[in-house]
């Protein structure tokens, strides 16, 4: 059997970012929620953290992903159906009551919009007395891979890279202990890429990111050791752990080769986990517990900083509070029970997990190659080049499926029908009509010409190519809602419809 001279903790951080991983930490134990209007959201979140979660995971509706407000047209029937819903500063308060934000990371899946949630957070933060350098979470923030793979954008590539870079900057002043982007191969994943696709399109992304920072005159230092990642976890528990191994020595020989950092927290790739929600079948959804305790399981064997686990329920709607408690558990017995946490990359060495992490390694720098070759990633997102190589991948994984060349238990063998025996979880249509109630009464409440000044502001920093984060900030603070403030900026940039 092979042996390897490298070592956790040191450069490539083929085996870890940190020397003894989870023997002196484990990870960020995550469950991503989020329904209803805030209250609800506030409540499950409470009652996740009585069970033994160590970090918030917000999931928010898709106007406020897309930018409208509650009360918006095209908002209506959607409000707060796949995540919260939150339109305004009241909102964030309400979702954030009681939660000591001194003390629980953050998590925000949030890209279009990040910094008007992130200023939202930092409101409430302030409202709280709380010390901005004690904040610790991420922001999502990584607008390339809605265009494409997920969709949930809002202005064109361009300025949306601008805006993603303000946050940089922003953050590396004022909130120094955030993550200010999670480069996301997760939603590639799901939409139907191979792992190599996941890794090369997720890394050649994040070198996006750090050359429109340098190009906006940051040192690599300045922003690199915030970075964090966010991968999926399939169902190949050997493929996925070399995934993760590869990816950490990829980033770093990349980062070290190409921008010469003096601080050795730039090279690390840190992420987040989430199982493959795509992976969950919606009959017989208790052997969706298997897959989901095989994905978590390699996450930790690849050594993640961060995982959540889907709940066994996610095929047939959001997640039931039981349903969401066993999926933490399963985390919990992985790190409590299994022994597992007491090796360092145990799957060192191994001849079967090292050859396939160096395929995978020089796959994906091909990968990355051509789309340079191609002309970076943005012209390639605007001839739709990485689209169309995953909806031929998600197409080919749908053929194999139906031929049973990839055999899919429950599904297209040892089939039964269970339809209708397991209870769905459901938003009440009160929901949105009291949210956009109290909405509407938020901005009656509020002063007019406060609102309107800092939204005029705010477009004249846009025209003038500012940072925006201070003067969204401002906005929110003069309580004018997200879908306003979305409206003062397309008035700038326009609303990229796509393809």
């Amino acid at each position: 059997m092979p042996k390897t001279t490298e070592k956790a903790g040191e450069f490539p951080y083929t085996r870890g970012v940190h020397a003894e991983m989870y023997r002196k930490k484990l990870w960020t134990m995550r469950q991503y929620a989020g329904f209803g209007d805030a209250a609800a959201s506030n409540a499950r979140y409470k009652y996740l953290l009585s069970q033994g979660i160590t970090g918030l995971s917000i999931a928010f509706d898709l106007p406020t992903q897309m930018g409208f407000d509650s009360d918006a047209a095209p908002a209506r029937g959607e409000v707060g159906r796949v995540g919260v819903a939150i339109s305004s500063l009241e909102d964030m308060q309400i979702v954030l009551k009681d939660i000591p934000l001194e003390k629980v990371s953050t998590s925000m899946t949030i890209n279009a919009t990040a910094p008007i949630l992130l200023c939202l957070y930092l409101a409430v933060a302030d409202k709280n007395n709380v010390d901005r350098k004690l904040l610790r979470g991420t922001i999502q923030n990584d607008i390339l891979k809605e265009y494409i793979a997920r969709g949930t954008f809002v202005f064109p590539p361009k300025p949306s890279m601008k805006i993603a870079t303000d946050v940089f900057e922003f953050c590396k002043a004022e909130v120094p202990n955030w993550n200010t982007i999670s480069i996301s191969g997760y939603h590639i994943r799901e939409a139907g890429s191979t792992a190599v696709q996941e890794l090369g399109l997720t890394l050649s992304n994040g070198l996006a990111y750090v050359q429109a920072a340098i190009d906006r005159g940051l040192h690599i230092d300045d922003f690199a050791p915030r970075l964090s990642f966010f991968f999926n976890v399939h169902n190949d528990l050997l493929e996925e752990v070399a995934k993760f191994r590869a990816a950490r020595r990829l980033w770093a020989k990349l980062i070290k080769e190409r921008y010469s950092p003096k601080n050795p927290k730039s090279l690390l790739l840190r992420f987040h986990a989430q199982t493959a929600g795509s992976s969950l079948i919606s009959s017989q959804i208790d052997t969706n517990v298997v897959r989901v305790t095989l994905q978590c399981l390699a996450a930790v064997l690849g050594g993640a900083q961060s995982i959540h686990t889907n709940s066994r329920d996610e095929a047939l709607g959001l997640p039931t509070e039981e349903a969401a408690k066993l999926a933490l558990r399963t985390q919990q017995v992985i790190a409590f029970e299994s022994g597992v946490t007491q090796a360092v990359d145990a799957f060192g060495g191994s001849e079967c997990v090292e050859a396939k992490t160096d395929a995978l390694e020089k796959a994906a720098l091909s990968l990355i190659l051509e789309i340079e070759e191609r002309g970076g990633v943005i012209p390639c997102i605007e001839e739709g080049w990485q689209q169309s190589l995953i909806q031929q991948s998600a197409y080919e994984y749908q053929l194999e499926i139906e031929n049973q060349s990839r055999i899919v238990v429950g599904q297209n063998k040892f089939r039964e029908d269970t339809t209708g025996q397991d209870p769905v979880f459901s938003i009440d249509d009160r929901v949105e009509r009291d949210q956009v109630a109290r909405l509407q009464a938020f901005r009656e409440k509020r002063q007019a010409g406060a609102a309107a000044e800092t939204r005029g502001k705010l477009h004249q920093a846009a025209q003038e190519e500012r940072n925006l984060v201070p003067h969204i900030y401002n906005c929110i603070v003069a309580q004018v809602t997200l879908g306003e403030i979305v409206e003062t900026l397309t008035s700038v940039y326009g609303r990229f419809r796509g393809q």
